[in-house]
């Protein structure tokens, strides 16, 4: 069972390497942004949380197996 799990994971995988190129780039801008206004942007703490969100509930599925539920494609 757990190569079938890691063989349906890959296109989460794939998805998540291009989401966490974007993650490092908003997070270098919430970085100056942070710097200059003292706040964190909304809509990048949203993305950020759910990309996080996303992957713990792939790898708890593919690596920890303590999930059967296949995990659904959003960030939330």
């Amino acid at each position: 069972m757990p190569l079938v799990k890691w063989f349906l994971a890959i296109p989460h995988f794939i998805a998540l390497v291009f989401m966490f190129i974007a993650v490092v780039f908003c997070t270098i801008f919430a970085w100056f942004a942070i710097l200059f206004t003292g706040r964190y942007p909304r809509g990048i703490f949203d993305f950020v949380e759910g990309f996080l969100r996303w992957s713990l509930r792939v790898n708890a599925y593919a690596f920890l197996l303590t999930t059967d539920q296949y995990p659904p494609f959003k960030l939330g």
